[in-house]
């Protein structure tokens, strides 16, 4: 995975489960953290998006979970990004724990635009990465 993006997070309390370790639905929060900071750093801005029509949709998820985090850990989210087929792209991701550089997760979350409910070729994003020389 080529990183593009990251970052840097702490695991709150509340966000561990009763053998201590953060529960695994969490793990898709932090992922979901970093794509819109990326996404907001990009200057892609969801509301006006949605405003204009064009909706960005999550359409599959695979995680890979490695090893647990637990309370007061910090972390590092990192995000590639690449396109599949004509409407598909997908958010490669992977989140490492600070101290010691511990891969605790892979996962990729697939999405797609929309309009109308149809989806749609996701040109924003063609062009964001065509300005900064990435490949999409």
């Amino acid at each position: 995975m080529e990183t593009i993006f990251q970052t840097e997070m702490m695991v709150r309390d509340y966000e561990c489960d009763i053998q201590g370790i953060v529960n695994n639905s969490v793990y898709q929060n932090y992922l979901e953290h970093c794509r819109h900071e990326f996404l907001h750093e990009m200057g892609i801005n969801f509301t006006q998006m949605h405003e204009e029509g064009v909706d960005a949709v999550v359409t599959k998820v695979e995680l890979e979970y490695k090893f647990p985090l637990m309370p007061r850990d910090e972390f590092v989210v990192k995000l590639g990004m690449h396109k599949q087929g004509r409407v598909r792209f997908v958010f490669d991701q992977a989140i490492y724990r600070k101290s010691d550089e511990k891969l605790i997760l892979e996962g990729q979350v697939t999405g797609v635009l929309t309009r109308a409910g149809r989806p749609v070729a996701p040109d924003v994003f063609d062009r964001l990465f065509i300005s900064k020389g990435w490949t999409f």
